[in-house]
């Protein structure tokens, strides 16, 4: 677990895409997983039932849109959706894209690889753009 300011908590140098006063979508900048976004709760919490009905609805809606933003501009062969908090206990919701000829798949991104990477297109430095329009058209201003 993390010692320490939690990191969520006090984050530094996130690339916000959308945010309201629940909840914030950041783009995790990983070569090997274009499109990888985290919907991080805006407060210190630590599990999904520890929120209020309204809000775990309301969270569970903005993963959704993150999930449907990401397969309509990537069309990945899978979104992997994932809510582990053990070493950064703090409710996060990993919203991830899959392709067969990643590095890892079908096993998770935190297993070992099973391929190198390959000769995949380069980084597409628009997405992180268009996801954030799509999530403001899909979910409102924040």
């Amino acid at each position: 677990m993390t010692a320490g300011p939690c990191p969520l908590c006090h984050p530094t140098a996130e690339a916000v895409l959308w945010q309201d006063a629940l909840c914030r979508v950041i783009w995790v900048d990983d070569p090997d997983y274009p499109g990888f976004c985290r919907v991080i709760l805006n407060a210190h919490v630590k599990e999904m039932t520890d929120l209020n009905g309204g809000e775990r609805r309301r969270f569970m809606d903005v993963v959704f849109a993150v999930e449907q933003a990401v397969r309509d501009s990537l069309k990945p062969d899978k979104i992997n959706l994932a809510s582990l908090g053990n070493m950064v206990p703090h409710l996060h919701w990993h919203v991830i894209p899959r392709f067969a000829d990643d590095r890892h798949f079908p096993d998770a991104i935190w297993a070992p690889a099973r391929r190198d990477p390959g000769c995949r297109p380069g980084p597409d430095r628009g997405l992180p753009g268009r996801l954030a329009d799509c999530l403001q058209r899909t979910l409102g201003a924040a």
